[in-house]
């Protein structure tokens, strides 16, 4: 039924509409419940205030700093100037410690795995996993294979200066493209293939011509493999003989490894990270089970 002011009055409800219609269906005019408005303005008041109490108004190059001149960003750097003087003791002797002695000094190594531990998370976990395992193209830091060598030193190094990277002293080891690079043929990139899983045990197709793989190996591969397959640290090529495969070892995984070559880049860290926090990260690495004396 209609109202004095040309709206309805729901039947069922007997609460009068706002006036919309739509396909026949007509909008109750109910009020928020009075609890909830009061919520709201209390809400409003509070915005307003904390606009007042904290940073909140960008300006043209600063912001409003509050009356409790406070922030999340300054508590932060505090605490942080609060740890780091906790830690000066300890952190100034892993300073002063050479990388060989930390490993023989029980607080000293405990203390730089915690370290290090923290740094592997923030820094190094998004390639090499929480728990550093590893993942297809990114090494397993908790076994006994190096490509580098995993003497605490050869960490260090590796840390410091990275594998490809723009440091000048970082490791330059490099894969040629044996394939794309016209140096073999798709048939004796092949037969490469098929050899070097050999080496390791794998079995290849019943037409795989081993001989011609072996001579092939011998030529373009041996230089920096070793005649025996088993790498060379000096250059990072590695040991292809012990079932430990980077990038997989199904047949064509190592076809596309001969074929388009396998040069991945590790950064830097020396120019990001203090000398302090490297040798700490070394010292983790070097702790969680692969590391070498």
């Amino acid at each position: 039924m209609a109202s004095d002011h040309g709206k309805y009055v729901d039947p069922l409800t007997g609460t009068v509409t706002t006036g919309h219609e739509w396909d026949g269906l007509r909008e109750l005019n109910t009020p928020l419940p009075r609890w909830w408005l009061w919520l709201f303005y209390i809400t409003i008041v509070w915005a307003i205030g904390y606009w007042i109490v904290y940073p909140a108004w960008p300006l043209v190059s600063t912001y409003t700093q509050g009356i409790l001149n406070w922030n999340s960003r300054s508590a932060i750097l505090e605490d942080m100037r609060e740890l780091r003087a906790q830690r000066a003791a300890m952190t100034d002797r892993l300073a002063a410690a050479p990388l060989g002695d930390i490993l023989n000094d029980a607080q000293l190594t405990a203390f730089a795995q915690a370290q290090g531990r923290a740094a592997f998370a923030d820094n190094c976990a998004g390639c090499h996993g929480a728990g550093a395992g590893g993942a297809r193209g990114y090494p397993n830091l908790i076994d006994d294979d190096w490509l580098w060598g995993g003497k605490i030193e050869d960490l260090a190094q590796t840390i410091r200066h990275g594998i490809r990277s723009t440091d000048d002293k970082g490791r330059v080891g490099m894969m040629p493209a044996f394939g794309r690079d016209g140096v073999l043929k798709r048939s004796e990139v092949e037969a490469v293939a098929d050899y070097v899983r050999s080496l390791s045990g794998l079995q290849g197709p019943a037409n795989a011509d081993l001989a011609a793989g072996k001579r092939l190996f011998a030529e373009h591969c041996a230089a920096c493999h070793g005649e025996d397959g088993k790498g060379n640290r000096e250059l990072g090529a590695p040991n292809l003989t012990d079932r430990i495969w980077l990038y997989g070892s199904d047949r064509p995984s190592i076809i596309e490894a001969v074929m388009n070559g396998r040069n991945a880049v590790m950064p830097a860290w020396g120019g990001r990270l203090d000398d302090t926090t490297i040798k700490a990260l070394a010292v983790y690495v070097h702790t969680l089970g692969g590391g070498e004396k």
